[in-house]
Formats: structure tokens, C-alpha cells, sequence
């Protein structure tokens, strides 16, 4: 019973590990998107992935978490292009 507890727990530090490492990488995206946006008029998300050289699902984590902290503001114009700026 206690070799299925001590398994158990390295399962658990493995997940915790892999979890950090992902929010660690989230977060610098995160300021690397924040770094284009700020001080610039509303850009779109395809300019915006262009200028960061990040995959889309890299970009929309990124956007996730600054829009989490109530940072940017979303857009969308005639031709449903989607457009964000910080606020």
C-alpha cells in the first residue's frame, strides 16, 4: 500500500512541475504581447501574433491571461477581424 502512496506523489510532482513550467511560459508570452500593445493604438491579433513570432495556441494563452488580469479590451470590426489594445 505505501509503494502506491510514494507513486502516487511522484505522479503528483511530475503535474506540478509540468504545470509551472506551462505557467511560467504563459506568462512571459504574456509579456511579450504586452510589450507590443502598450503605447499602440488597437492592433489585430493577426499583426499582433506576427510582431510576437508566437504559435496561435502560445498567442490566445498569452491573451487569456492578460484579459484574466482585466488588461486589454477586444474589438471586432465589420469584416470580423478581432483587434485588442491594453486599457
Amino acid at each position: 500500500m505505501q509503494r502506491i502512496y510514494l507513486q502516487a506523489d511522484i505522479v503528483n510532482k511530475v503535474i506540478n512541475k509540468k504545470t509551472n513550467a506551462m505557467k511560467e511560459k504563459i506568462g512571459s508570452n504574456a509579456g511579450l504581447v504586452w510589450n507590443v500593445l502598450t503605447g499602440q493604438p488597437a492592433k489585430s491579433l493577426k499583426d499582433v501574433k506576427k510582431q510576437t513570432k508566437l504559435t496561435e495556441k502560445d498567442l490566445y494563452a498569452a491573451l487569456g491571461w492578460l484579459s484574466r488580469e482585466d488588461k486589454l479590451i477586444f474589438s471586432e470590426n465589420a469584416d470580423g477581424d478581432i483587434f485588442v489594445e491594453v486599457i
